[in-house]
């Protein structure tokens, strides 16, 4: 499988594509004056105790109020608060734990106003982005991740990510890393470290000790609310969990973020800093990959396969409902039951990528059409679990109930990707009544001739929808030709599939828009 990042940064937001075999399969949106991300970490305080709800609110600088349930605070609690108090005062002098005495620990049933208190400081690490009306989600359960390893403070276990599958690897990996291992820090090996080597995994823990040390250093002195510790940009965290030997191209339209991106690659993969490529060409970055194209055909309320069988996608309060329809060919089939089972295979492939891809969260019901054979039910909870392994994602999949449904829970990280596909009627503006007296290539020559008037000697550049390009372009003479004919000066056309039918806009030659309003 051969994977493509497509990476297009504006002044206000990055936008980043993950393609797999050149289909879409997420889409990451950052403003680039976010404050909050998964993975940041905060010093903060207590503002308010939830019994009822066995929660805290904690204030660390965003407008709500960020929400800690008691389930996240860790076992680990009260040792995590003692650090907390002592390097703030100034008592605890080296990030190392070493010789750090722990606290006992929580009890799971416990009350959240039986281990913490209001106004007091407090380390967290948002969990969840903020989402509509709600605040980020914390933990206390701080972790550092990196391409390899993943450090936890104040524990003492080794874990192997469970997608090593081989037994002897995920031995000779614990051994290794519990040789390396600081006293009281406890260590994930993740998927990527399959096959490293003991100097890889002893550099990058340096560099996770590095930023532990950083947080200790922020927290003397200090008061909250304060952010200690960044998470990387996301183009960069995405690199950090996806980058395997599988990606072929990473795409950027912006040099300094080009920059970046080499440098970083620099840093963990430096064999592969040749994948990525800076986009010089003057069409938007997402037109020339195509991405622009499945955003508008992936997203909305119904999704088409190439079978012609088709999804409804319907979010309700509680849940998202996906209903699997055949359309119209498998009418014509005399086969009926495989007929179905091909047409539900294809559909848990694209709900597969549909979910990664809208970011769907929360419970999740799949309505696929009714199978009478047990094999081919079996068949289908399998093909949906294979192509959920590339989710990154926690998820659960039940079997096919009685009733035909199958039902998915998906961690829900960060709000869902909403696009809207659907555009108001630009002849209409949605009233359903058009005025036939106003003729587009009319106010587009009435423009062209003013521009002309009062700039002659400016080269211009006209960008309309497609159909308006193709109408311009007709003929012979075309409108174009015409327009030479009429003013001496050779008018550029291009098409912009982003327009809708009846904007058009002129461009001088530097490609500044000449505004006539």
């Amino acid at each position: 499988m051969e994977k493509e990042l497509i990476i297009n940064s504006t002044p206000t937001d990055v936008e980043i594509a993950l393609l797999e075999d050149s289909k879409l399969v997420e889409l990451h949106y950052q403003k680039t004056n976010t404050n909050f991300t998964v993975g940041d970490i905060f010093l903060g305080r207590i503002k308010k105790l939830m019994p009822g709800l066995n929660a805290a609110f904690v204030d660390i600088g965003h407008k709500k109020d960020a929400f800690l349930h008691y389930t996240d605070l860790g076992p680990k609690l009260r040792t995590l608060l003692k650090f907390t108090k002592e390097t703030i005062n100034g008592k605890k002098k080296s990030h190392l734990l070493e010789y750090f005495e722990f606290e006992p620990e929580i009890i799971k049933t416990g009350k959240i106003d039986q281990v913490l208190e209001k106004r007091q400081p407090i380390l967290v690490q948002i969990l969840k982005e903020p989402i509509s009306t709600k605040g980020p989600r914390l933990s206390c359960e701080i972790t550092i991740p990196g391409r390899y390893l993943v450090l936890t403070p104040f524990t003492n276990t080794v874990a192997v990510s469970k997608k090593i599958a081989n037994s002897d690897e995920r031995h000779r990996l614990k051994l290794l890393v519990e040789s390396i291992r600081p006293k009281n820090f406890g260590l994930i090996v993740r998927t990527a470290a399959e096959g490293k080597k003991v100097a890889d995994l002893h550099e990058e823990l340096n560099t996770m000790l590095g930023k532990w040390q950083q947080i200790h250093e922020q927290l003397h002195n200090n008061q909250p609310p304060l952010k200690l510790l960044s998470e990387l940009d996301k183009a960069s965290s995405i690199l950090r969990d996806l980058l395997s030997d599988s990606f072929h191209k990473i795409v950027v339209n912006d040099k300094e973020l080009y920059g970046n991106v080499k440098d970083f690659l620099g840093n963990i993969a430096p064999d592969q800093v040749n994948i990525v490529n800076y986009h010089k060409s003057k069409k938007p970055i997402f037109e020339v990959h195509g991405v622009n194209r499945q955003i508008k055909s992936s997203f909305g309320k119904t999704a088409t396969m190439a079978s012609g069988a088709y999804l409804v996608i319907e979010h309700t309060e509680a849940m998202h409902v996906i209903d699997v329809n055949s359309g119209h060919k498998m009418a014509n089939n005399a086969n009926l039951a495989e007929a179905v089972l091909a047409v539900n295979l294809e559909s848990a492939a694209e709900i597969a990528r549909q979910l990664r891809l809208r970011d769907i969260g929360g419970i999740i019901i799949i309505d696929f059409i009714d199978m009478r054979v047990a094999d081919h039910r079996k068949l289908l909870l399998r093909e949906m679990r294979e192509h959920m392994k590339k989710d990154r994602a926690q998820h659960t999949i039940l079997p096919l109930s009685k009733f035909g449904l199958m039902q998915i829970t998906r961690q829900r990280v960060r709000p869902e990707v909403k696009i809207n596909t659907a555009e108001v009627c630009p002849s209409c503006a949605g009233s359903g009544r058009v005025n036939a007296t106003i003729l587009l290539t009319d106010e587009i020559e009435r423009d062209l001739d003013f521009i002309l008037q009062s700039r002659p000697k400016s080269k211009l550049k006209l960008q309309v929808h497609p159909y308006i390009d193709a109408y311009i372009r007709k003929g012979l003479p075309s409108m174009q030709m015409n327009w030479y004919l009429k003013h001496r000066k050779w008018i550029r056309v291009s098409a912009n599939t982003d327009y809708p039918l009846s904007q058009y806009k002129f461009f001088d030659s530097n490609d500044d828009e000449i505004r006539l309003n």
